[in-house]
């Protein structure tokens, strides 16, 4: 059923089999729809997972471009440097990250501690790219380690799987500098990830264990940030003076959300994997032509979860969802204007190609396509 198409009848009959969606107010990217492209080699020999990145695959990679305020180009500029790198082989997606630090802090040391209570670095994968199974992996400069697994973002009703572990994980931190140290003033932290296939299909159900060359993925990476102070000898989170309260930390991704809010999966990078090595002639990025009509769907999504957060109705029609350029939603070799199904509780919107195609979306978020059957040869 979970990516079948949800005909009205059918909805109708079974609505036992859908939990309902979380009330709550989803605010639409103020970014453009721009994810940031990366074209990941593979590994030219073995690595080392100690956070130091100085294998020769390391020493050639491509470089992420420079992370940014979570919301965008339109906020300042982040305080401090992060870049990241990636890497492939038979076994593991390798990640390499580095974040410049005058002072290099960390105090949890226990597994799958809230780590974003300190400063840390935080991975997120989506293999097939429909904002639902994904996993979170976040460390810190002590390389604890906290992973999880979303079956969906907290918006379309969670939950997070908290006891999930990535089985075979490899992790490493370097400190260029002394940690927790505020006697002197730090260079960086780097980090270096293995993350196992094996244990990444379970989000891809049917798949191999591993991608193919071309094969796409929805990554990003982001980094938690707080301001501290020095109190006898030792870091501290900054305070606000007015109400003695932590300042807030400081959110810088990768690619942009365009909202305070790193589980919006549809704003993630892409990650191609390419079966060259690094320093071995160019690749360029392929942007597949279906992520246009999956954005067109997206923005029904949030158009029709605002309506549900107001106590209105989903509607089956497309002008009053008061979308602010419904011109937009023309796509291409896609019919127009797409199908909208509702009943009280569930909505689903359709686009159709000639060839029988469609892709939809509903109303947890949840993207897919749709490929006739071909017929049987005589």
């Amino acid at each position: 059923m979970r990516r079948s198409s949800l005909l009205i009848a059918g909805l109708l009959l079974v609505p036992a089999a859908f939990s309902a969606i979380p009330n709550v107010q989803i605010a639409e990217p103020k970014t453009a729809f721009a994810p940031f492209e990366y074209v990941c080699r593979r590994a030219a020999g073995p690595l080392k997972i100690d956070g130091r990145l100085d294998e020769a695959s390391w020493a050639d990679a491509d470089w992420t471009e420079v992370f940014g305020d979570i919301e965008g180009p339109a906020k300042s500029a982040p305080r401090f440097r992060t870049r990241v790198q990636m890497l492939w082989d038979d076994q593991y997606f390798y990640i390499g990250a580095y974040l410049e630090e005058p002072h290099v802090w960390a105090t949890l040391k226990d597994r799958d501690s809230i780590i974003f209570q300190d400063n840390d670095f935080e991975v997120f994968i989506d293999p097939d790219g429909d904002t639902h199974d994904y996993y979170e992996l976040e460390m810190n400069a002590l390389n604890t380690v906290w992973d999880l697994l979303l079956v969906k973002p907290y918006r379309d009703g969670g939950p997070a799987v908290h006891a999930w572990d990535i089985q075979g994980l490899k992790t490493g931190v370097h400190v260029m500098g002394t940690l927790n140290d505020p006697s002197d003033r730090d260079k960086a932290w780097s980090v270096e990830i293995a993350l196992p296939f094996f244990v990444l299909k379970e989000c891809i159900p049917g798949k191999p264990e591993r991608p193919a060359v071309g094969d796409q993925w929805r990554v990003n990476f982001s980094r938690v940030e707080y301001h501290l102070d020095v109190e006898n000898g030792a870091y501290v989170k900054a305070k606000d003076p007015g109400t003695g309260q932590p300042l807030p930390e400081d959110n810088w991704t990768w690619t942009p959300q365009g909202v305070i809010n790193i589980h919006y999966p549809e704003m993630w990078g892409f990650v191609q994997f390419s079966s060259k090595v690094p320093g071995k002639g160019k690749e360029k990025f392929d942007r597949r032509p279906d992520e246009e009509v999956k954005w067109a769907l997206r923005k029904i999504y949030y158009a029709e979860r605002a309506r549900s957060f107001e106590n209105s109705p989903f509607s089956t029609v497309l002008g009053s969802l008061g979308l602010k350029n419904e011109a937009a939603l023309r796509v291409k070799g896609w019919s127009y204007p797409p199908v909208l199904q509702t009943t009280t509780s569930l909505f689903e919107a359709i686009y159709a190609a000639k060839s029988g195609e469609t892709w939809h979306i509903r109303e947890d978020g949840l993207v897919w396509k749709e490929t006739p059957a071909r017929p049987a040869a005589k």
